[in-house]
């Protein structure tokens, strides 16, 4: 699995770091959210799903 943000679309709403805080942060001064693991395991898989439904901009994308 791969994440991916899209950063035209992401608005620094956070509700992916809430969803998933060990794949996703904001860091200071950030223009979008930062990705801390682009390929977690799969065991993190529905933690990854759920941030990206959260997210109010569907800014966030998952690949197999």
């Amino acid at each position: 699995m791969k994440v991916i943000v899209d950063a035209q679309r992401c608005e620094l709403h956070g509700e992916c770091m809430v969803a998933a805080p060990e794949v996703f942060d904001i860091e200071d001064d950030a223009d979008m959210v930062t990705v801390l693991n682009p390929e977690p395991d799969e065991n993190m898989r529905a933690a990854v799903e759920e941030a990206a439904l959260m997210c109010p901009v569907a800014a966030i994308r998952i690949e197999d």
